[in-house]
């Protein structure tokens, strides 16, 4: 949309909000749907700007593409859908006006779940923003997105529009109603459930399975994801001991540094390769290893620290960045690995409509978890995103497609909890980068977030479960990181 064109259009949106809901309930009594339709619309405008003709059957194949998606073949049924779009447009627009194609898309959705086309109403939504994101040329499109299924993203925003958090508007009706609780509650269990199966899993294949791989980029939730697992297969009767593969970090001083003093420890190299390869071969022939131990706060590394043994019946569980990385486990049999992918598949659209970017929430999470745990400020680690993405590009998403399981680790109420912790130190975030044109990537990334954390309201984090993974990030868990 152009920008000219954006604020007037969206003004418009809401007052049709409005008049739909002061006359939906006369709309029978007013007109019958016949005498509806010979009042035909002649033009529309476009998101450039551009006037042109209006055409009902570019309703009709939008209807009928969102319908095949879930199953639908009725194309009669979609032109008469149509015709209750239009007819609506006429009630609410006087002689000779209009509409803009967001409008029309509005009052189509409208429609869709007013009929009881439930399913076909969210496969529209996603059909909208999906043609949306192609005409802007952009390349995260809502099918696939960092190389994630499109199954798998399906199924997560379907959850988040049954349960009324697909949107930064429903998500604080819910807190101003008071029913986050239940949402929390809600999306917990649903978390919980997903590392139980994955548990079934592994337990049926346990006579295979010598190491288990979490992996996922940055602030996915690795950790709290690993340790559930564990907690799990234990439920399985299934012994295994872990690895942190952290602590394999070459010492911070060894890493490239740029002119700001930052250096990148995002890629595989970053970890000592040789060393985890000759420790997970010797752990799986029976070997006894010493483990070494990294620090973050002073980005030191400590040699043999402590001592490890895999028994034979026991499993090998560990959790990496880079754990989908070839190189990473060379040592081990593909046969033996079962290897799992841990994303924040966030499912939640802003106040324009456009989906919330994956990594600008795990970006977040790292800024409050290294403000507490690793002794870097929020300011650093915005400076320093650039980084974390251009690794996961390169050595991440490419291998996703080797993973056995992917998961997700997002929680749809994460970002007013860090409006709350965070909000009040964007503006001099901005700031610092604001006058710098070699960090714009960075002023305009905290640009991006401050604006997304504003449109949402405040949540206390006391209402956060103590062994939530979200606790991994804002403190305050049952377990010891």
């Amino acid at each position: 949309t152009s920008e000219a064109t954006t604020p007037a259009l969206r003004g418009n949106t809401t007052r049709i909000i409005v008049i739909i809901q002061l006359f939906m309930a006369k709309t029978n009594e007013l007109f019958s749907e016949k005498d509806i339709i010979s009042y035909k619309i002649a033009h529309i405008i476009k998101r450039d700007g551009r006037i042109v003709s209006f055409d009902k059957d570019k309703i009709t194949d939008s209807i009928f593409c969102a319908a095949v998606e879930v199953g639908g073949a009725d194309k009669e049924l979609a032109d008469s859908l149509a015709n209750k779009v239009v007819s609506m447009i006429n009630q609410i627009y006087p002689q000779d006006a209009t509409p803009s194609v967001e409008e029309i898309q509005d009052l189509t959705e409208r429609i869709l779940v007013q009929n009881g086309h439930f399913s076909t109403a969210k496969a529209y939504i996603l059909y909208r923003d999906e043609h949306r994101r192609i005409r802007e040329g952009k390349d995260e499109k809502i099918t696939v997105q960092d190389n994630i299924p499109y199954k798998t993203i399906w199924k997560l925003f379907t959850w988040n529009v049954d349960n009324s958090c697909d949107t930064a508007k429903k998500l604080n009706q819910q807190i101003k109603e008071n029913t986050i609780k239940n949402l929390i509650k809600n999306a917990e269990n649903v978390y919980d459930k997903e590392i139980e199966k994955v548990a079934k899993k592994i337990s049926n294949n346990k006579s295979k399975i010598r190491l288990i791989i979490v992996a996922g980029p940055s602030s996915s939730g690795k950790t709290t994801t690993t340790i559930k697992i564990g907690e799990a297969l234990e439920k399985e009767k299934i012994s295994f001991i872990t690895l942190n593969l952290d602590n394999y970090f070459r010492n911070l001083a060894e890493h490239p540094k740029d002119a700001y003093g930052d250096y990148d420890f995002e890629t595989p190299e970053a970890l000592d390769l040789p060393l985890i390869n000759q420790h997970l071969y010797d752990l799986l022939e029976g070997k006894s290893i010493k483990m070494p131990h990294y620090d973050f706060k002073t980005g030191k590394r400590s040699i043999d620290k402590k001592e490890f043994k895999l028994e034979p019946n026991q499993i090998l569980l560990i959790d990496s960045l880079h754990g989908l990385y070839d190189e990473l486990t060379k040592s081990i049999p593909n046969s033996m690995k079962f290897k799992f992918y841990i994303e924040a598949i966030c499912q939640i659209r802003d106040n324009e409509g456009e989906f919330v970017r994956w990594s600008d929430l795990r970006m977040l999470r790292r800024m409050v978890r290294d403000s507490w745990h690793r002794g870097y400020n929020p300011t650093q680690t915005v400076g320093h995103w650039h980084y974390v993405r251009r690794s996961e590009m390169k050595y991440i998403v490419p291998f996703i497609n080797k993973a056995d399981y992917i998961f997700n680790g997002a929680l749809p109420y994460e970002f007013p909890i860090y409006k709350n912790i965070l909000i009040k130190q964007f503006p001099e975030i901005i700031k610092f980068f604001e006058n710098d044109p070699k960090r714009l990537d960075a002023y305009i990334r905290a640009k991006r977030v401050y604006k997304l954390l504003s449109e949402f309201e405040d949540l206390d984090n006391t209402l956060i479960p103590k062994n939530s993974l979200l606790r991994e990030f804002i403190g305050g868990s049952t377990y010891k990181y």
